[in-house]
């Protein structure tokens, strides 16, 4: 399986998210850019999550039907074509880090799928329905790792 290489310019593979994107910053989400997205994907979908929160993987961002020839998205910029779900906050779209204060750097997995055909997940959902859906029926993936702490 092919991979799609996800990068920010806000910050780096494994690196701090900066404040701006956490939810009692300016709660934006971050600038992306994407490439080696396969021929044959019909559609995108993006989600991030934090398997670290402690009632669970909790999901910041889900985004689906996201147009495949798109090569990414300005800080808080809609995705192209994009369907966004209700996170864990029950907002629909981005909703930033926000980790209880005092825990260690909390992981911030934003993935990219690039998908055959269009994909059905239901508005509100957890992350293992997540992927039960989007790991099966994926081409290709790439994943970028942001870390925040409060």
């Amino acid at each position: 399986m092919a991979g799609i290489e996800l990068k920010s310019t806000a910050f780096n593979d494994h690196a701090l998210i900066p404040d701006r994107f956490a939810k009692q910053g300016d709660n934006v989400s971050p600038p992306l850019t994407w490439s080696g997205v396969p021929d044959e994907a019909v559609e995108l979908a993006l989600v991030c999550e934090d398997p670290d929160a402690p009632s669970g993987t909790f999901i910041h961002w889900l985004v689906t039907g996201i147009d495949p020839r798109s090569q990414g998205l300005d800080a808080d910029e809609k995705p192209p074509g994009g369907h966004q779900h209700v996170n864990g906050f029950g907002e629909p779209g981005w909703g930033g880090p926000q980790p209880p204060v005092g825990d260690k750097a909390h992981r911030y997995f934003l993935r990219l799928y690039a998908l055959p055909g269009p994909v059905s997940i239901p508005d509100e959902t957890t992350a293992e329905d997540v992927h039960n859906v989007l790991d099966r029926q994926q081409l290709a993936s790439g994943t970028l790792v942001g870390l925040y702490q409060r």
